[in-house]
């Protein structure tokens, strides 16, 4: 495939469960020939709040480097919330929000996102629909040519599904509902850059 791949885990914490969904994603690319797919892990996020400062492009931190440049070089971006409180992550709102102007433009063109919400309990439907109204409004706004793969993936008691590695523990069904989502992103991504 003549595309690249990356993967962007907005969860805060140590160890999250979000983590643990991004690498169970990485592990499905690898199978599907895209090995090495690059993780952003939001465990050292350092984006300053909206209101309190903005990220300035000749002075970035490690962490906003690697989120720009991963994101950058990614064709087919998967990005993971977790749902706090029926919504997403405040990280990945303030990230869109201090990425989503003129400067970093760039980012919203020539992608397909997709988009996942991740619980540990029966959730994850709210932060993927949110994510999906933001970019979308985002594309919008920096007229970019981009798509969002209409195909969401909710990913439930993830800490009884997935091992801190990303290796499936769970039921069947969890396994078969992941490998669709990577399949259905891959596919519109092939349409996306063929």
């Amino acid at each position: 495939m003549t595309f690249t791949v990356g993967i962007i885990s907005a969860s805060p914490q140590k160890g999250s469960n979000t983590l643990r969904f991004a690498k169970a994603l990485q592990q499905l690319l690898a199978e599907r020939s895209f090995d090495r797919v690059p993780l952003v892990s939001f465990e050292n996020y350092d984006i300053p709040w909206v209101g309190e400062g903005s990220i300035q492009p000749e002075h970035l931190s490690p962490f906003q480097a690697h989120l720009i440049s991963v994101w950058e070089k990614s064709n087919l971006l998967f990005i993971l919330s977790p749902e706090y409180n029926w919504s997403f992550s405040p990280q990945i709102i303030n990230t869109l929000d201090q990425l989503g102007g003129k400067t970093f433009a760039h980012l919203f063109d020539n992608k397909v996102f997709a988009l996942a919400g991740v619980s540990a309990g029966r959730g994850g439907r709210q932060p993927a629909l949110q994510l999906t109204t933001t970019l979308n409004k985002l594309i919008n706004f920096l007229d970019g040519d981009a798509v969002i793969a209409p195909r969401i993936f909710e990913s439930h008691e993830t800490d009884k599904m997935l091992d801190a590695d990303g290796n499936f523990i769970g039921s069947e069904a969890y396994i078969k509902g992941a490998t669709a989502f990577v399949e259905y992103a891959l596919r519109i991504a092939q349409r996306w850059f063929r």
